[in-house]
């Protein structure tokens, strides 16, 4: 299977305070990768590394390596806005930007360069048609972003990163806002996007890690326990602390 992203040996620091410790990974493509873990385990801490969005805090320091395409995206070759633009991100509260439906879309390729309007019409519709909105909203793409719902809003963050034509899409709890309805379509959508992408998702929901994963990592006091396929560790865990999390015996 092709890799997405190979982590080596990777730690994490706010001051003096390590929040990672020697993580090991390898993501492959096409899949969906789930983070699990109780509050404050390190699991948004270790997705936020693999686009450097953690470079945006103070006093946070990260060593070791994160392979994309077998360049570190820690190393001086790696441009950062590119690497935002191959790996991008939908957080767990939609953030549409205060703006029309397309624009908020088109934005990314107009950053980038992109002026033919036919070009970026075309981005937009495919964009919201891979995002599962298209068919809600393509007769409103001049009206404002924030008056769609929460669930919409969330669709249009997804198909603002897919805009960018990335290889990985991360996501912070990306439903942990929405109700079940607008949960169950995200959901759906994310399945349908790994025929196209590498998703890796961060969920307080194991439930959600089973429905929706290929592997998982159980992530526990900034260190990953076990990583495997999402069956074996909901089946057949191999560490006790994964078994004893995923039972409810803790977190």
């Amino acid at each position: 299977m092709k890799l997405a992203l190979s982590v080596k040996d990777l730690n994490l620091y706010y001051g003096n305070k390590q929040a990672l410790k020697n993580i090991e990974m390898d993501i492959y493509s096409n899949k969906v990768t789930a983070f699990i873990g109780p509050s404050g385990c390190g699991k948004s801490t270790f997705l936020r590394c693999l686009n450097r969005m953690n470079d945006l805090i103070d006093n946070c320091r990260v060593n070791g390596n994160v392979f994309l395409d077998d360049v570190n995206v820690y190393s001086g070759k790696m441009d950062v806005v590119n690497l935002r633009s191959r790996v991008g991100m939908v957080f767990q509260k939609p953030n549409p930007f205060p703006m029309s439906i397309y624009e908020n879309v088109a934005y990314g390729p107009k950053c980038q360069g992109v002026k033919d309007k036919k070009i970026l019409d075309k981005i937009v519709e495919e964009s919201l048609k891979n995002a599962a909105l298209w068919d809600d909203i393509k007769d409103r793409l001049n009206d404002d972003a924030l008056g769609l719902s929460g669930g919409q809003q969330q669709r249009l963050c997804i198909a603002r990163a897919i805009a960018m034509e990335p290889e990985v899409i991360l996501m912070d709890e990306p439903t942990s806002a929405l109700d079940p309805i607008s949960t169950k379509k995200i959901e759906d959508l994310i399945d349908k996007l790994k025929e196209k992408y590498t998703i890796i998702i961060v969920t307080h929901s194991m439930q959600q890690a089973k429905r929706i994963s290929d592997y998982t990592a159980f992530f526990l006091m900034g260190e990953v326990i076990e990583f495997d396929t999402t069956s074996n560790i909901f089946q057949n865990p191999k560490d006790k602390r994964t078994e004893d999390y995923i039972t409810g015996r803790f977190g």
